[in-house]
């Protein structure tokens, strides 16, 4: 039976990387499908992963209809085995219930891929109405770390290195972009504590912080 899956993890898990191997494995045995993206790092109308691997996709609007979309697409003779919708966090809930139809009413396997909350651990619309609605939710095995170590849970947006809590929900930026809006992924501790990877370096080399010696032990 189709189905409607939503990858899911934090930054840095290897979601776009999934979805791209997704894409190469089923376009290698001549199936044809159809990719979807919304502000993609690599510019618009890609998919691009981390390792560097990119490939075109629609870039989806604000007001697009999903199934309309694929539907049109069919009707002038082109082919949609199935469908992968990257960034899925950023689509409408609407757009959602679109990439639901397709599965139900054509018979068309989609596969959403993207991270769950935003950068104040609050849910992305997109990815709430996927969790409510799809057969399966695949939480991504390849463990994004914090920069202590540990098992990053938590994404952060960092403007010159420090987390900020206020802002939009969708600002397009990317991870190691220490003099701008930036993104860095965190274990829940160091993120509820606000505490990045620069701004922990920063604390290590404060002049406030005496060094232990042994005198007077």
């Amino acid at each position: 039976m189709p189905e409607l899956v939503f990858f899911s993890g934090t930054m840095d898990c290897g979601k776009s990387t999934l979805a791209l191997q997704i894409e190469h494995n089923r376009s290698a045995r001549g199936l044809v499908g159809m990719i979807f993206t919304r502000d993609d790092r690599a510019g618009e109308g890609k998919l691009s992963s981390r390792l560097g691997l990119v490939r075109d996709a629609v870039e989806v609007g604000d007001d697009q209809d999903l199934y309309a979309y694929i539907v049109d697409h069919l009707s002038q003779g082109g082919r949609a085995d199935y469908v992968i919708a990257d960034e899925a966090q950023f689509l409408a809930p609407e757009q959602i219930d679109q990439l639901a139809r397709v599965v139900d009413d054509l018979g068309v396997d989609a596969y959403a891929f993207g991270i769950t909350t935003d950068f104040r651990s609050k849910l992305f619309p997109g990815s709430q109405r996927l969790v409510e609605l799809a057969d399966r939710v695949e939480v991504l095995q390849v463990e994004a770390l914090c920069w202590c170590g540990a098992r990053a849970t938590h994404n952060a947006r960092t403007v010159g290195g420090e987390m900020v809590v206020e802002g939009a929900q969708v600002v397009v930026g990317d991870v190691d972009q220490p003099d701008a809006i930036g993104y860095e992924v965190l274990c829940r501790r160091h993120h509820s504590r606000r505490m990045t990877a620069a701004t922990a370096r920063a604390a290590a080399l404060s002049p406030d912080v005496l060094p232990v010696s042994s005198a007077g032990v």
